[in-house]
């Protein structure tokens, strides 16, 4: 449940990968990727538990985000806060206080209920799906935090941040100009925030099916993660649907890859 932004589902771990080199095996001809895996931080005991990142924990972290001094933020799903982890591996809290809930104010004594991903503007400030509370927050540098868009009633409406609606935003990404995409897992829905607070509708009918189209008549079966290109192209995780869909700045969805059917093929996008 995903600017940068990620909809990974890490247990109690952070992860961080890196990717090595790639070569040929000289007999085979098969090209062979060397990946090495490390622990950014967490313990792999559940808990929340701040300081040195090898005695830090997480509950259920989903959604990751990185800013340009390299400070890692998290959404920690189970524990309901959204955690800091510096360049030194220093892991704090910097929104939540673990209790369930929708309250506004400074970091310390906000709450959230089941934060699904987070997605940095140029300002660094951070945005936070809420799942459970329908709604997108938002956390400035100074660590306060506000709703940026929705209400606590799940729904499909557009219209101005204050009244529209969402039902379990799950993944977040953000363009260059600050506007705010949001994957609506169960409105079916790839939704809009502009900078000004306008929310609309990119993509879907707020049905569930696979359609390909025009974004007003596309559909989608459950979008979690989602990430934009320099270009404006939406790429979403089509989670219920097993396919990646792509999604134009003219609004027009198409698949990108996956034929529909759980599996690990490689090959074609379209198998």
């Amino acid at each position: 449940m995903a600017s940068f932004s990620s909809s990974l589902a890490l247990g109690a771990f952070v992860l961080l990968l890196g990717l090595g080199a790639c070569k040929k095996d000289e007999v085979s001809q098969a090209p062979l990727v060397y990946t090495t895996v490390s622990t950014l931080a967490g313990n792999g005991t559940t808990g929340s538990a701040n300081g040195a990142a090898t005695v830090a924990q997480f509950s259920a972290p989903e959604g990751v985000a990185v800013d340009a001094q390299g400070n890692v933020y998290v959404a920690d799903n189970g524990n309901s806060l959204i955690r800091k982890i510096t360049p030194a591996g220093v892991v704090s809290t910097l929104a939540g206080n673990g209790t369930y809930g929708l309250v506004n104010g400074p970091g310390a004594t906000a709450s959230f209920s089941g934060p699904a991903d987070v997605a940095l503007d140029g300002q660094n400030n951070v945005y936070v799906a809420d799942f459970d509370n329908n709604c997108i927050r938002k956390i400035t540098p100074a660590g306060v935090v506000s709703t940026f868009a929705g209400t606590s009633t799940a729904g499909l409406v557009d219209g101005p941040a204050t009244t529209a609606r969402f039902s379990n935003p799950n993944g977040l990404a953000i363009d260059a100009q600050g506007n705010v995409y949001v994957a609506d897992y169960f409105n079916y829905a790839i939704r809009k925030i502009t900078p000004a607070g306008v929310v609309s509708t990119v993509a879907g009918t707020g049905t569930r099916g696979y359609v390909d189209g025009a974004g007003n008549t596309a559909q989608f079966m459950g979008p979690e993660g989602l990430t934009i290109n320099a270009q404006g192209t939406l790429f979403v995780a089509d989670f219920g649907g097993g396919r990646i869909r792509k999604i134009t700045p003219a609004g027009v969805v198409s698949t990108l890859a996956g034929a529909g059917t759980r599996g690990q093929a490689n090959g074609p996008g379209s198998t």
